[in-house]
């Protein structure tokens, strides 16, 4: 047998046992929480038409997508972002809804990039969008909720980073650039290449005072008092009431005591070009790279038919799960409570028995004892399945002898 057959493409993995079932614990911890503020799941498929991710819509670059063709010669894609499947399911489903809309949803996203980091291609997301309301508190309720989501699964110790397209775009108006020229403009200020920032703004023709904020852009990040300076440094209007959007939202955080988890970075950029307002991210030590990305889209829905503002994010499971095994959280998880080993004589007795466990919510492996395998076989096996208890009937199924599976020793 070829042994590459055993072995998973270069991006993806395997998960099992222990792991498998932290994960789901995981999941379900944070979705708990999504669930506790009024949100509801949806599911969209996990191919679409590559339109849905076209570069108009401002997500992955198309190179970075899994493409593949249907019967009709038609171009799909395996999702390499779940937000713009979740604005076309919106405009289908509730184009005509005027109230928002609220939903969460757990799925896999495919990215074909250079692997680096340790980043899979195929990576798990879960995460919430409220679709039709653009006031501040629904800014504030997403990274309520991020913060609160993340805590649920043992985190301590995380930062929420907060920044503002709308601040960014405002100056980019005022300085008349070329499209290709913001575009490397973003990727230095974002990766705080100060130099880099410095050589093309020394190409540009603007006033000193813009050149300048351009310039301190990338260290205008900490608490809210940085921010506030960034304001005092520009008369820019869209730019200044990007500002004041971001003080509203500190008060309201303050409100749900969760204030003190919020730092500002007015060089956080995306590189999905589809966010309008704020954007966030959560970062933790343990692993390389954030742990939750989102932000504002106001015009993605436009796209479908529907006109309606957006915001949403989407907590990155794979890299939580990573962080949290090295920060030694411990997830709690439900596994087998007991293992029936019986002779095939006594197989009615053993059905019967796991019957009653079952009846009262324990779950039970049900095993016929075959001759080729010695009852310490059994034994080890259930040990390392983590199964605390066996329980072995004999010929007859008249008696049944209960084993620690740690030691071997019979229990009472």
């Amino acid at each position: 047998m070829n042994n590459q057959l055993l072995h998973t493409p270069d991006g993806v993995r395997d998960i099992y046992g222990d792991e498998c079932a932290r994960k789901l614990a995981v999941q379900e911890q944070i979705q708990n929480v999504f669930h506790l503020y009024g949100y509801q799941n949806i599911e969209t498929p996990a191919f679409e038409f590559f339109d849905i991710f076209k570069a108009e819509r401002g997500s992955v670059d198309s190179r970075e997508m899994y493409k593949f063709f249907d019967r009709e010669n038609n171009t799909l894609v395996l999702r390499p972002d779940i937000t713009p499947s979740i604005a076309r399911c919106v405009a289908k489903y509730f184009m005509d809804e005027q109230l928002p809309l609220r939903l969460c949803y757990l799925g896999s996203t495919f990215q074909n990039s250079t692997s680096y980091r340790g980043r899979l291609k195929e990576a798990t997301q879960t995460g919430v969008e409220m679709i039709g309301d653009d006031l501040i508190d629904a800014d504030a309720e997403m990274i309520a909720i991020a913060i609160d989501a993340l805590k649920a699964t043992g985190l301590k110790e995380f930062q929420v980073e907060l920044g503002q397209v709308d601040f960014y775009r405002g100056l980019l108006e005022e300085a008349h650039m070329d499209e290709e020229t913001q575009d490397q403009l973003r990727e230095l200020i974002e990766n705080k290449n100060y130099f880099g920032v410095e050589e093309i703004l020394s190409e540009q023709t603007m006033s000193p005072e813009l050149k300048r904020l351009f310039l301190k852009l990338p260290e205008l990040f900490g608490d809210i008092d940085q921010i506030r300076l960034a304001k005092s440094m520009t008369s820019n209007l869209r730019a200044v009431r990007a500002i004041e959007r971001l003080e509203k939202i500190q008060e309201i955080l303050d409100s749900y005591g969760l204030g003190d988890y919020v730092s500002y970075d007015l060089g956080m950029l995306s590189k999905y070009s589809y966010y309008t307002g704020i954007i966030f991210k959560a970062y933790t030590y343990g692993t390389g790279d954030y742990i939750v990305a989102g932000g504002r889209y106001d015009k993605l829905l436009e796209q479908f038919g529907k006109s309606a503002p957006a915001v949403g994010f989407a907590i990155e499971v794979d890299r939580l799960m990573s962080a949290l095994s090295r920060q030694k959280i411990c997830t709690k998880t439900t596994g087998v409570d007991t293992m029936i080993l019986y002779e095939e004589s006594a197989r009615a007795e053993a059905i019967r028995m796991a019957g009653e466990f079952r009846a009262e919510k324990k779950s039970v492996q049900l095993l016929r004892k075959d001759s080729l395998h010695s009852f310490s076989e059994y034994l080890a096996c259930a040990s390392r399945q983590k199964i605390k208890t066996l329980i072995y009937l004999d010929g007859d199924g008249k008696k049944a002898v209960k084993y620690s599976t740690e030691d071997g020793e019979v229990q009472a």
